[in-house]
């Protein structure tokens, strides 16, 4: 790992956001998603939930499943962290569950889905509310497909209607209503 843990932020929130690992720039700014892949995740939310980036940092948990990045692999892009660097940080989740007890967990791309949900597929995970456990707390998760734009799925079918759906269901989850209705 190359960098300075990256934090979303001391938030109270029955909402859990959690990606992969942050990428090179959200270091030097400080915060998650704070580049390119931020934006289109923002858009989403504010077209499907009517939540804007400000509010939504400030009222939504955003965590990962990796603190740090990972680095650049040799033929370009982010690396994926390792099972080990995984294992090394996957103390901070179970303490942010023990205190968050979230109702409402967003796994964003692969990695994160993984963390909760037997991964078998974007098309058979996306769109969905999921029951799941994770060290013992009971939860509704809701994934995402990464919004980073390396993958086309989210923006042709089956991928553009599942993301939709999946969206739709966040706006619709009590937890999420509370943070909408608290505007």
């Amino acid at each position: 790992m190359e960098s300075a843990p990256v934090s979303g932020g001391p938030i109270r929130s029955k909402v859990l956001l959690v990606g992969q690992a942050p990428g090179g720039k959200e270091p030097q700014l400080g915060r998650p998603f704070a580049w390119t892949a931020g934006k289109t995740l923002f858009h989403w939310f504010e077209d499907s939930c009517g939540i804007d980036e400000e509010l939504f940092r400030k009222k939504i948990y955003m965590a990962a499943v990796c603190r740090c990045f990972p680095g650049k692999k040799s033929t370009g892009g982010d690396r994926v962290p390792t099972a080990r660097e995984v294992e090394n940080c996957s103390r901070w989740m179970k303490r942010e569950f023990e205190v968050l007890k979230p109702t409402l967990v967003i796994p964003v791309g692969k990695m994160a889905i993984e963390l909760f949900i037997d991964y078998n597929g974007l098309s058979k995970i996306v769109g969905r509310k999921w029951l799941c456990d994770f060290n013992g707390h009971k939860f509704e998760a809701i994934p995402l497909p990464h919004p980073s734009g390396a993958s086309p799925w989210p923006k042709m079918e089956p991928g553009k209607t599942l993301l939709q759906n999946a969206l739709d269901e966040i706006s619709r989850h009590p937890a999420m209503q509370s943070i909408v209705d608290s505007r």
